[in-house]
Parts: C-alpha cells; sequence; structure tokens
C-alpha cells in the first residue's frame, strides 16, 4: 500500500513510449485518446464486441480523470474560494472544534510522513490544512487491510467505512478527523469517485493475491495510490503561470501514483511473499521463466536478475512521465510532491545495489541521502513552470 501521500493519473504526453512497456495478449493497448479499440474478426466475435467493447484499465481510469478534470476547469471559471469562510456541517459546526481536527491531522502527518509533512509546512495555512486531512482519511483507509486490525476486517466493514464516506461528503463527518475532510471536500473540487476507488482496492486486498498480467495491477495500483492524486491536485493548485492542460496535470500526477506503487511493489517482494501475496504480473514472469515458486523460494537467480530490470525500467518511464507535470503545480505545492518523487526514485536505485535481492533484503533510502535529497527538491520547486500541454 501507498504509505505517503502520493500525487498521482493515466499518462499522456509521452504515453507513446510509457505504454509500449505494457503488455497486452502481444498487443500494447493505449488511453483512448491516442487510439481506437479493435475487434475480433468473426461476424458474432463482431456482434459482442460492438455491444460491449474491450476497454483496457487505462481506459477506465481515464474517463475518472476527465470527471475530476472538469471539476477544476468549473470551479476555475468561478471567483477564487474564499477558504476563510466557516463551514457549517450537521456534525460540526464549532470552529474552535475544526481548528483542533485540523491540527490533530497534522499530528498524524508528522508521526507518519515526516517528510512530505516538512513539505506541507511551505503551502499556504489552507491548502496545506486540508492536504493533511486527506492523507489521515488515506492512512485510516490503509490501516483498514494492512493495520494491526486486518485480519478482522470484512467487505461488509469496508461497505460500512463508505457508507461513512458518503456521509462526510453530505456533510455529516463520524468524528473529529472525518469533519477536516468533510470541511475540505466542501471548499475544494474534490470528487468523491477517487475516495471510494481506494476503498475498491482495499477490497481487492481482501480477496485477490495475483494479478494475471499488467492491465490488473495497473488498475490495483491506481485505486490504491493513483486515486490520492486526484484526491491532491485540486487542494494543491495548479500555477496560474500554467500553461498545460488541466488533463495533462492530472495525466502526470497517475503517473506518479503508479510510478511510486510500483516501486513499493518491488521493494516488498519478499514481505509480500510470507503473506502468500504476488503483486507481479504472472504473464511477465512466465516470460522469464519463473513461477510463484521461485518467489516463495526467495532465491535471486540470473532470471530473477532480469526480471527486476525490466520492472525497474517500467517504474522509471513512469517516473519520468510524472517529472513532466510536477512544475504545473502552484508553486507553494511543490516541493512536497518533488521530494515523495526523488525520495521513492531512490528504493529503486537500491534494489539495484542489493543486486535485485527484494527477498531478503529491504531496500530503503538512509537518512544521509533522504536529507540530501531535500535542498535538490526544493530547488526543483523554486523553477517555473514546463512546457507541458
Amino acid at each position: 500500500m501507498a504509505g505517503v501521500l502520493l500525487w498521482v493519473v493515466c499518462p499522456k504526453g509521452n504515453a507513446t513510449a510509457l505504454l509500449s512497456l505494457i503488455p497486452r495478449s502481444g498487443k500494447h493497448k493505449r488511453c483512448r485518446v491516442h487510439q481506437k479499440v479493435k475487434f475480433s474478426t468473426g461476424v458474432s466475435a463482431i456482434s459482442s464486441a460492438v455491444a460491449n467493447p474491450a476497454r483496457s484499465s487505462e481506459e477506465k481510469v481515464y474517463d475518472v480523470v476527465l470527471k475530476q478534470a472538469a471539476l477544476v476547469k468549473e470551479q476555475r471559471g468561478k471567483k477564487p474560494l474564499d477558504l476563510g469562510t466557516r463551514t457549517e456541517t450537521d456534525g460540526f459546526t464549532d470552529w474552535d472544534l475544526l481548528n483542533e481536527a485540523y491540527g490533530r491531522c497534522g499530528e498524524v502527518c508528522a508521526e507518519y510522513a515526516k517528510t512530505f509533512y516538512l513539505g506541507t509546512l511551505l503551502m499556504t495555512p489552507e491548502r496545506r490544512r486540508a492536504v493533511w486531512a486527506i492523507y489521515v482519511w488515506c492512512r485510516r483507509t490503509d490501516e483498514l487491510v494492512d493495520g494491526p486490525n486486518a485480519s478482522h476486517i470484512t467487505p461488509r466493514a469496508l461497505d460500512r467505512w463508505e457508507k461513512r464516506l458518503d456521509d462526510l461528503f453530505e456533510g455529516r463527518p463520524y468524528d473529529m478527523l472525518d469533519a477536516a475532510l468533510s470541511d475540505t471536500v466542501s471548499k475544494y473540487p474534490v470528487d468523491i469517485q477517487p475516495f471510494k476507488d481506494m476503498i475498491e482496492g482495499m477490497r481487492l486486498d481482501l480477496r485477490k493475491s495475483r494479478y494475471m498480467n499488467f492491465d490488473e495491477l495497473y488498475l490495483y495500483c491506481y485505486y490504491v495510490a493513483g486515486t490520492v492524486g486526484l484526491m491532491s491536485v485540486p487542494v494543491m493548485g495548479i500555477a496560474p503561470e500554467s500553461k498545460a492542460s488541466v488533463e495533462s496535470v492530472y495525466n502526470a500526477a497517475l503517473a506518479l501514483g503508479i510510478a511510486n506503487q510500483l516501486t513499493n511493489i518491488l521493494r516488498d517482494v519478499g514481505e509480500d511473499a510470507r503473506r502468500g501475496r504476488i503483486y507481479l504480473p504472472q504473464d511477465e514472469l512466465a516470460q522469464f521463466g519463473l513461477s510463484d515458486d521461485d518467489i516463495f523460494r526467495g532465491q535471486v537467480t540470473d532470471k530473477w536478475r532480469n526480471f527486476m530490470k525490466d520492472q525497474i525500467k517500467r517504474a522509471r518511464m513512469f517516473f519520468d512521465e510524472a517529472e513532466k507535470g510536477v512544475s504545473e503545480l502552484n508553486a507553494a505545492s511543490r516541493w512536497p510532491v518533488w521530494a515523495s518523487l526523488l525520495l521513492y526514485r531512490q528504493i529503486l536505485d537500491v534494489i539495484e545495489e542489493n543486486d535485485y535481492n527484494n527477498f531478503s533484503k529491504r531496500a530503503y533510502v538512509g537518512k544521509v541521502k533522504k536529507f540530501a535529497s531535500l535542498p535538490v527538491a526544493y530547488g526543483r520547486a523554486l523553477m517555473g513552470t514546463s512546457k507541458l500541454f
């Protein structure tokens, strides 16, 4: 699962090169903006396909991207948000309590995502508080299936959590932390779908421990990490001077979420295997002469090294795509995003340094490297917008 707030969506721009890394039964499918859907040649197959055309995970995710981008465009056409206005909700109408709720979210973020929290301190107070609220909700959701009580979580419990989400979007928070998010979504053009999709990712973890191909894995990565970008970009804001389209910024955002989650997966191969889980494309393992048994044995062989090189190459391509969009964010919001990108990217370097032994060695970036990355991230955050269209 994503352990930090990620800024993350279906890569566009350089998508031809990026999506060429996604194998699909011998053919590569791209987002629907780049290609037309091809159908089988048989008459009956054509009729069936026309009625129910197969859609890739990228295409499904891109629909969510377009919806969120439309909300942001609509908000851009209105007068600026008055973020100091007090928001009345059925559950929390006391302004002091709401401030306390945001303060508690900040404490949680500072405790569990220190580097990210440091970066948020450069943001405006309103945006900073909103990002904290989103982070805390994502963390609480993630802990449902990865936390200390995960063994007791059932699909029904996730249904109740989703009902709770519906209520807080309607201004009926259950507790103080919910109240902070309820206030946030009332002020920013944030759609509920990414939040629901993240819960769907938790449901997948309850019932699925294998992914047949990258198309399936891509959708999972979107659910548990890519969704966070759709939640947070409206809060972080797009730079007023940016010439990039809203869609392209979201597309670069999702690429970072996918990259970070792929990195999590590659780092945690051994840990996941000990829990009976393999978050690696089964068809690609087979292409390199590997099977589940090889993962469970945990031996670093030449086959494994070659497989890992291919997986790392894909993750880096997503990072490359993500870099194009970070500069389009509001200037005060760039540092935590650059820090996340640079630190996560270094995990891939450590996996290589460990000779691809991610069975018994956990790849982590030491404190010295982390601190060295912060000024680099800050320097990049000071740069102006790029030419992402």
